[in-house]
């Protein structure tokens, strides 16, 4: 594993190809007070590259445009909370998307163990360690420790985005989970207009 530390946005010209992993770091799991404060990506290569955002301004126009542009698939585990966090800080709609924790649901019915450990575990072969997770990612200065977990959360997506897929096509439900992935920039939209617990489609 290789990984590249990029100081408020990406550098130009960097290329990831068609498909893009990505995920965030925040200071909490709050839409309302937790701060954006790095984006990871990878193109399935073994290279994981770790935006550290400048939080004064969020002026990161190469990481915007991969973000928005429609003719990169971005892959995401939990896509609708980085999905808000995009549009509330950075101003973007992400899409199009794949989420594998969708894509999870929608298939291993045999399990309720959704998890990016759990999934990674089981599909692709690999104990994802998580260690860093609850660190402070704003720090001005990241460790070692912090960019090589950012990192490892989307290495291994492009793998379980295969593994899913086919079990997607094979029970029938492909359709379905493009749906789903498709209504994410909205449901994301509800959460910041505080609708963040409220299922819309209940009677009740």
């Amino acid at each position: 594993m290789t990984v590249h530390l990029h100081k408020g946005d990406l550098p130009d010209g960097l290329d990831l190809g068609p498909v893009v992993a990505v995920d965030s770091e925040t200071l909490g799991l709050s839409l309302v007070r937790d701060a954006l404060c790095v984006v990871q990506l990878s193109s399935g290569d073994g290279e994981g590259h770790v935006v550290q955002l400048d939080r004064t301004s969020y002026h990161c126009p190469n990481l915007k445009r991969l973000l928005a542009d429609e003719a990169v698939e971005k892959i995401f585990h939990f896509a609708r909370f980085d999905v808000a966090m995009f549009e509330r800080d950075l101003g973007v709609v992400t899409r199009p998307i794949f989420c594998t924790k969708i894509a999870s649901k929608l298939t291993r019915t045999y399990t309720d163990r959704h998890g990016l450990k759990d999934v990674t575990r089981e599909l692709v072969g690999i104990d994802l360690s998580k260690q860093q997770q609850s660190s402070d990612w704003g720090a001005d200065e990241l460790s070692q420790a912090q960019l090589d977990y950012a990192a490892s959360d989307v290495l291994h997506l492009h793998k379980l985005r295969e593994a899913l897929t086919a079990m997607l096509v094979r029970e029938g439900r492909l359709e379905m989970a493009k749906a789903c992935f498709d209504f994410l920039p909205w449901r994301a939209r509800l959460d910041l207009a505080g609708w963040p617990d409220t299922d819309i489609f209940a009677h009740a």
